[in-house]
């Protein structure tokens, strides 16, 4: 993984929120899912790890976001956590993978990967956390990999243009987006790979 990556670790994450601003709006869900890859150099989705994320104090909730998310802030059984844990509790099993694969660091893999990035360094400010793998700008976004190689820059078009199932009731959990685009990301990587190497048979072949 650190020599097909250039020392970086692939990691996707979603998150869901209160809107669209890091600094106002909440942080309310987060998904982490590393990228794994085997002696082939063929690549998978790793396990996910999530977390329900409580509103930091005075954060601002847009009631059109939780329409579209389907999240109640005030569940009793949400189980949300502090921003802070929230963020250990994901960044730990990331901090595995980076050191398991050798690599120097996390990258974020995200579809409109800015938007999550956003949000996940803005908590780390607001937490001060200190133990944050990853890059703090550098990113894998899968809405240009989806437009190159499918056409498609819709999260849901996408996944659908790649073969894969989609299943909209499930659509917008942080969980359930975080592991179509990791199946997303795999298979345009795999496919960039087959075909570099389908073009160096033929070369050699010529």
């Amino acid at each position: 993984m650190a020599d097909r990556f250039r020392g970086f670790l692939p990691v996707v994450v979603d998150v869901e929120t209160g809107g669209f601003d890091c600094a106002r709006h909440a942080l309310l869900e987060i998904a982490v899912c590393p990228i794994e890859i085997d002696d082939q150099g063929v690549v998978r989705p790793g396990e996910i790890t999530s977390s329900h994320v409580a509103p930091f104090e005075g954060a601002q909730i847009d009631p059109k976001a939780l329409e579209i998310t389907g999240i109640d802030v005030d569940h009793p059984f949400r189980g949300a956590l502090p921003e802070k844990e929230a963020l250990s509790h994901v960044f730990a099993p990331v901090r595995q993978a980076v050191r398991r694969h050798n690599c120097q660091r996390a990258v974020l893999v995200g579809h409109n990967a800015f938007f999550d990035l956003g949000f996940l360094n803005a908590a780390v400010a607001r937490s001060q956390h200190k133990r944050n793998p990853f890059h703090p700008f550098s990113t894998f976004d899968t809405v240009s990999l989806a437009g190159l190689a499918f056409g498609q820059t819709v999260l849901a078009r996408a996944v659908q243009a790649a073969g894969l199932e989609w299943t909209p009731s499930e659509a917008h959990s942080a969980v359930y987006d975080t592991e179509r685009t990791a199946a997303l990301f795999c298979t345009i990587v795999n496919q960039w790979r087959s075909m570099s190497l389908a073009c160096k048979s033929d070369e050699q072949a010529a």
